[in-house]
């Protein structure tokens, strides 16, 4: 029998502007206001995470690369 002691997700989220429904500053602000609410949702559903490293991309939209708890494992030592 196994069984998972500890577990924890690395993602890259890229955060792409949607220029094509509106314009670019709007689009800026938009993608801005979307890792703000992504950071945010993490904090408020309590889900222990470590952003490694946050980029802005040439053309405006922001790469997001973060260690996170994955379900309600034990993170170990993944997140030191």
């Amino acid at each position: 029998m196994k069984r998972v002691h500890s577990a924890c997700l690395e993602q890259t989220i890229h955060f792409q502007l949607k220029e094509d429904e509106i314009g670019h500053e709007a689009a800026l602000r938009s993608v801005a206001n979307e890792v703000a609410q992504y950071k945010a949702m993490l904090e408020r559903k309590h889900i222990k995470h470590k952003i490694l490293d946050e980029t802005t991309q040439p053309d405006g939209s922001i790469m997001v690369k973060i260690k996170r708890q994955y379900n309600s494992y034990n993170l170990g030592d993944y997140l030191e």
